[in-house]
């Protein structure tokens, strides 16, 4: 007996695919879906738009740094 199915044997505890079916949803909303990932866009522009910031300004400290 493997590894892998020693574990899959202790996370085993009995449930079947009928009561697993009854914890779903039956239905999915597609707006909340995109809303999720227009809003992780969103975040991951914003954080871009930090590091640019961020870079820029080592840039501009380190020229001024240099010129004195």
């Amino acid at each position: 007996m493997s590894g892998e199915q020693t574990s899959i044997d202790s996370n085993y505890n009995g449930e079947t695919v009928e009561t697993v079916s009854k914890k779903r949803s039956p239905k999915v909303d597609i707006n909340i879906l995109l809303n999720k990932v227009r809003l992780e866009k969103k975040k991951e522009k914003i954080e871009g738009y930090i590091f640019l910031g961020l870079i820029g300004g080592v840039v501009l400290i380190g020229g001024i740094i240099v010129s004195l």
